[in-house]
């Protein structure tokens, strides 16, 4: 507990000395619109509005007029059109940008001049970034509202760059598949925040409510050094609404046919034009037990689930702007059989962080591509994970302290440099208590941390602290290239030299080429990472000196836009990515039937993944997503050499329509998957899984301020037979839950309300 307070009181001292600016960093864009922000007074007056937000739709960043109204800003991880201009007491207006060299001017009348009425487009849900120079997958606020998303993990079924399955039949933890490989090496983040790592792994795809989020980034491959040496598959970014929304409530009511219960409230309050904040509330059970293929064992533990969060942002008159805030997490988890073989899991946790900053020269003197700005993100975690499997002497607890820091320092060239140079790192600290009933030798008392693991020890502190430098070219509007590189010192590991490029080059307007390579490193976490391994009967054994991991991947990405019938939403893309493993610490079920083994890759470890993805609107209202993947993934496993790599599918194909009716009174939803075989581990009958399908289906009604929606999941009713190995002897040896390849949980119907209160 001390040490919780000297980490609490050092963020707490971080926050008051930062004077820095908060930017993005990781990407510049060629294209800058520039213009002027008017308010049109009652009486027919124009002046113009400083301090006004200028901000692209779906986009993360935004700017600030000078005393004049005058803004400058770029195309930053927006690939919308759509650019917006607010101010508090004025009628927000959006401007659709069709010729980038002409000045926008924006006249926003007094809030009192109209009634409440909100007039919205039509918002494209699922769409491929134009301007991002990886291949970047965007899930709008609208595509989050298709489905039921209840939490981030619901969130990819239209998806088939990432694939989410169960880590195991008992404790229903998810997890993501992206360049077939597990969710592990994906870096999940929040606003650009490294999150979900260490003990967060397991559950973190739940921890995130799907109604709190405003979009969804997938991008694949290695991105900006910025954020550290991690990401070696891609990142996946969660921005959340907005404190500068003008929706002071906005609730979300949902009920399924299992009994789940979930209730979302957000507010977003604009106190002055300087401070801005927004309140977010979660709770969320799953009250009832189901048993579904009558083998004992409950298909989806019971769990009851609380989230708060608040979030800040102060914009100061200097351009300085201050984002804070933080989140509280509590839930508890019962699973396994109701009188025999039981499991308890308990995840609760504070977030905490900071971004804050000041622009080095006068907003309005220079453009955002060549303005210089300094940034500090300090980021800090304290989670707690008590568990036991079996019985409550087979146990897993487990305490993280976590720290992250970032700072940077931008500035440009005229408008074809950019450069970003930095000093960021992490601390995490993490107090494993594992019970000898796992191991094949009992462990002593846990109180070393020093790695490399032995079979005896878990738990460790790790540090890494480095410098970062980045480099971005633009070509006269057609080719986009940035170079980066990072030089870290891990107390566990040693120097880390991260290398990374990404180009991109617009042969015209609508056909776009990409291509990206470059280095990545992962710290395993054992059990954290792989906590499925305790539902079952095994022992646990550990290799000496376990490495870190480190892989290399690239890809290519061509993706060209057309017009189909309506519009200009057509767009056809390609992909192929290959990662390779240089170091691999392996998971291995097979080697032995009676143990699960932790040992260093010995051979090769590489993916591929080829992919296409089509949308069209033939027709006006009516959108049509179709996507496929194929992915061929080996590993060297002792004592079988090269082998598909187990329980990754082959295959992932998509296809969802949707039809609108005029002002989006109704909308259908209706979504396919068919989900490849995936090799079976050789302890289990049958070489490979079943090809397989799902279903899905939503209708939405909408009224002025609120919407109605009632949908279906997994309507064929498709299930995993006999998911638990030797359910009927669960203390066993052979008793294993850890083998999952498909859906758990039969049919699901729904019904659920979204109200929105506009200001």
């Amino acid at each position: 507990m001390n040490q919780y307070k000297k980490s609490f009181y050092t963020l707490f001292f971080l926050f008051v000395v930062c004077i820095t600016s908060l930017l993005d960093g990781s990407r510049v864009y060629a294209q800058t619109v520039k213009g002027y922000v008017y308010g049109i007074r009652s009486n027919g007056n124009r002046e113009p509005l400083s301090f006004a937000t200028v901000y692209w739709l779906g986009g993360v960043a935004s700017v600030q007029t000078n005393e004049q109204g005058y803004f400058s800003i770029n195309r930053d991880n927006s690939s919308s059109n759509d650019l917006i201009a607010s101010f508090i007491g004025y009628i927000a207006d959006t401007v659709r940008v069709i010729d980038f060299s002409k000045e926008i001017v924006f006249s926003l009348k007094e809030q009192n001049e109209l009634d409440a009425a909100v007039v919205t487009g039509r918002q494209e849900v699922n769409l491929l970034s134009r301007i991002a120079t990886i291949r970047t997958e965007v899930i709008t606020a609208a595509g989050l509202c298709k489905m039921a998303c209840c939490n981030l993990a619901e969130s990819f079924e239209n998806s088939a760059s990432v694939s989410v399955g169960y880590a195991d039949a008992v404790t229903g933890a998810r997890q993501i598949r992206l360049l077939g490989l597990s969710g592990i090496y994906t870096q999940m983040s929040d606003e650009n925040r490294p999150t979900m790592r260490g003990l967060l792994t397991p559950f973190g795809l739940g921890f995130v409510p799907g109604q709190w989020l405003e979009s969804i980034q997938i991008a694949k491959g290695p991105g900006s050094v910025v954020n550290g040496y991690e990401a070696i598959t891609g990142q996946i970014n969660m921005e959340y609404r907005k404190p500068t929304a003008e929706q002071p409530l906005f609730v979300n009511l949902f009920f399924a046919n299992s009994l789940r219960t979930e209730a979302n409230i957000v507010s977003s309050l604009q106190l002055n034009s300087k401070w801005n904040t927004a309140i977010f509330g979660h709770f969320s059970t799953d009250p009832k037990a189901h048993d579904g293929n009558n083998d004992g064992f409950l298909d989806e533990p019971i769990t009851f689930q609380y989230n708060f969060a608040n979030r800040w942002l102060f914009a100061g008159d200097n351009g300085m702007q201050w984002r804070f805030g933080f989140k509280a997490l509590y839930e508890t988890r019962e699973a396994g059989q109701l009188h025999l073989w039981k499991s308890n899991i308990l995840n609760k946790g504070v977030n905490l962080y900071s971004k804050v900053g000041i622009p080095l020269k006068t907003p309005g003197t220079e453009t955002s591509a060549t303005a210089p700005n300094v940034a500090l993100v300090v980021d800090y975690t304290y989670h707690i994970l008590d568990s036991y499997f079996g019985w409550e002497e087979r146990k897993y607890n487990a305490t993280e302290n976590t720290l992250f820091a970032n700072l940077m320092f931008q500035f440009g060239i005229k408008e074809a440099h950019r450069f970003n140079f930095g000093l960021s790192g992490h601390y995490d600290h993490i107090d494993e208590e594992l019970s000898p009933d796992f191991w094949m030798i009992s462990p002593p008392t846990i109180s070393s941390f020093d790695y490399p693991f032995s079979s005896n020890v878990t738990g460790h502190k790790e540090q890494s602290w480095g410098v970062y430098g980045e480099y971005t070219l633009h070509g006269q509007d057609k080719l986009l290239l940035v170079l980066g590189s990072r030089l870290d010192y891990n107390n566990l590991y040693g120097w880390l030299f991260t290398p990374r490029a990404n180009i991109k080059y617009d042969f015209t307007e609508n056909l776009i080429f990409r291509a990206s390579g470059g280095k990545g490193y992962r710290a395993p976490n054992l059990i954290a990472d792989n906590m499925g391994i305790l539902s079952t009967g095994r022992l646990i054994r550990f290799d000496e000196h376990l490495d870190m991991e480190q892989a290399w991947t690239y890809g290519l990405n061509l993706t060209g836009y057309f017009t189909v019938g309506f519009g200009e939403r057509s767009s056809l893309s390609f992909d192929f990515f290959r990662s390779d493993f240089t170091k691999q610490v392996l998971i291995d079920q097979e080697r032995d039937k009676h143990y699960v083994w932790f040992y260093n890759l010995d051979g090769r470890s590489y993916t591929n993944t080829f992919q296409v993805d089509m949308m069209l609107e033939p027709i006006e209202r009516l959108s049509i997503l179709t996507t496929f993947r194929h992915t061929d993934a080996k590993v060297h496993l002792a004592g079988q050499g090269m082998v598909e790599r187990p329980l990754t599918g082959k295959y992932k194909g998509v296809l969802n329509v949707q039809y609108a009716t005029r002002m989006n009174i109704w909308t259908f939803d209706v979504t396919a998957q068919l989900n490849g075989p995936s090799r079976l581990p050789n302890f289990v009958d049958g070489d490979y899984s079943p090809v397989y399908p799902m279903f899905f289906a939503q209708v939405t009604r909408k009224f002025r301020d609120i919407d109605i929606y009632l949908g279906g999941e997994n309507l064929s009713n498709y299930k995993q037979p006999h998911p638990i190995i030797d359910a009927d002897n669960p203390f066993s040896r052979d008793f294993n839950a850890s083998v999952i390849w498909g859906p758990l949980m039969g049919i699901k119907a729904y019904i659920g309300l979204r109200f929105t209160l506009w200001k």
